[in-house]
């Protein structure tokens, strides 16, 4: 039985799958929440968004993202507390990276109502979904894609907004091994990389599987044009410890801003860590690990939180990365982190979204 409850009509399960989640086993992106919200963009406005019991779509093989790539999407994480407060962290930071890639891509801007107004409708709803503990998270899928159905080449009139949501532990299972790529590009100055468009991540696919034949977990990408600096590792941002200090490329049309990145380094200077976000040369870093001043290198983004590499492979040569410890810069920064974002400790920062 449909309801309608403020700016969403819901339609909810008559039984939940709540029984398939374990909370001490959980495979990221498998298991999806029993509720997803769907907002259609017909002629030219958007009609009233609905929260459905999870399941099938049905559309034409004419659909235009099929064809064309018209899609993107955010990545963004609920937290429960010890008292079993519902969190999301820094929402509108997603919402507003969410639009500036829907006007990249030719989309319509999607409204505040409906993306945040949807999340925690969702959240609400299913909000027994969220695990606690340790990494443990409810991991947020906002995305949308065009959906005429008509195969000329030209900006799509229709689109499909829609939020889903996963229960999600560690990412890694242990930390990664990567690979600096020097053949391969993953963004190029004026193109899309500060976008999460879906064309980014399918770009990447074919050389992370050539690392991952060499025994690599993940890439390290460097630039276009001369592959001397470093941009992003994988789907996430990255930061090096060189001589205490913190460094990380600059943000750029070739750099997503990531939300934790920008959490972490305001962290990180209030720690008292000085913070150079610069162009970060390969060249200055394999020689970092060569003479011990760089310590510690790591990925960071809302899927991953921080992820600590245990090696980077560089012409053939793979240099080890000192063992992470509880003093580690990157582990430091991601406890304060965790800690704010369920609810541990005081935020400051106002980075917490209470939902329910």
């Amino acid at each position: 039985m449909a309801i309608q409850t403020g700016n969403f009509k819901i339609t909810q399960v008559e039984k939940s799958r709540i029984h398939q989640l374990d909370p001490n086993n959980i495979v990221f992106g498998s298991l999806f929440t029993d509720h997803m919200l769907v907002a259609d963009y017909i002629n030219g406005e958007w009609k009233t968004p609905e929260i459905l019991p999870y399941g099938k779509m049905e559309f034409t093989p004419a659909l235009a993202s099929l064809h064309y790539g018209q899609a993107i999407f955010e990545g963004m994480k609920a937290f429960k507390s010890d008292s079993d407060e519902v969190f999301m962290f820094r929402p509108l930071e997603n919402f507003k990276r969410f639009n500036i890639s829907a006007e990249r891509m030719s989309m319509p801007a999607v409204p505040e109502e409906i993306f945040i107004g949807g999340l925690e409708e969702l959240l609400r709803l299913d909000a027994a979904w969220v695990p606690k503990g340790g990494d443990n998270s409810l991991y947020l899928r906002p995305f949308m894609f065009s959906t005429d159905e008509y195969l000329g080449v030209r900006t799509s009139l229709n689109y499909r907004f829609m939020i889903i949501m996963s229960p999600a532990g560690s990412y890694y299972s242990k930390p990664p091994k990567v690979k600096v790529e020097t053949e391969y590009i993953r963004a190029a100055p004026g193109g899309v990389g500060y976008a999460k468009c879906a064309g980014n991540y399918a770009a990447s696919l074919y050389p992370a599987k050539l690392a991952a034949d060499q025994g690599y977990t993940q890439l390290l990408w460097t630039d276009a044009i001369e592959h001397k600096y470093f941009e992003e590792s994988g789907t996430m941002n990255v930061m090096f410890v060189k001589d205490g200090k913190i460094i990380t490329p600059a943000v750029s049309t070739t750099i997503l801003k990531g939300t934790t990145r920008a959490a972490l380094l305001q962290i990180a200077k209030d720690e008292g860590y000085t913070i150079e976000e610069r162009k970060v040369s390969v060249e200055e870093i394999i020689n970092g690990i060569k003479d011990g001043s760089v310590t510690e290198i790591f990925g960071v983004g809302t899927a991953v939180v921080v992820s600590p590499f245990s090696a980077v492979g560089y012409e053939g040569v793979d240099l080890e990365l000192p063992e992470i410890t509880e003093k580690s810069v990157s582990q430091i920064l991601k406890t304060i982190l965790n800690n704010i974002r369920t609810g541990k400790i005081a935020d400051k920062y106002g980075w917490v979204w209470k939902v329910a």
